[in-house]
């Protein structure tokens, strides 16, 4: 099998392209606009899908929390899988559009890594069983 990326994006807030090639836009409790989903409809897409929607609200969470100003939010993820479909591992990145000190920003993202539970789950082994 020929590794395959498999990478999503969301945006919200300045960061929304407008609905432009997004797969969807989503309701979201801290941004008015939504939050537009890139990428496309497959189980490996939704996996990814899932660290990156879980960060992206993570950084809305913890702003508020450390007091930190958020005009806009990109979370990307991507990864693969071998041959027998085990993943090669999620790698994510975030940008945040934010009138902060660099440090506080940094410090935020630092935050969000420690905390974001569907990263943290993940990094954990999970058993999946058909019931």
């Amino acid at each position: 099998m020929t590794p395959m990326d498999f990478t999503v994006a969301v945006a919200a807030g300045s960061y929304r392209a407008g609905g432009d090639g997004a797969l969807a836009t989503l309701p979201h409790r801290w941004t008015r606009a939504g939050v537009e989903v890139h990428g496309e409809l497959t189980g490996a897409h939704v996996l990814h899908l899932s660290v990156a929607v879980c960060v992206l609200n993570d950084v809305y969470r913890e702003a508020e929390v450390l007091g930190v100003t958020v005009h806009g939010v990109r979370v990307r993820a991507s990864g693969g899988f071998g041959d027998d479909w085990a993943s090669t591992g999620i790698v994510y990145a975030v940008d945040v559009a934010s009138p902060d000190d660099d440090s506080r920003v940094a410090a935020l993202v630092a935050r969000v890594d420690e905390v974001a539970e569907i990263p943290r789950a993940l990094r954990h082994a999970t058993v999946v069983t058909r019931g």
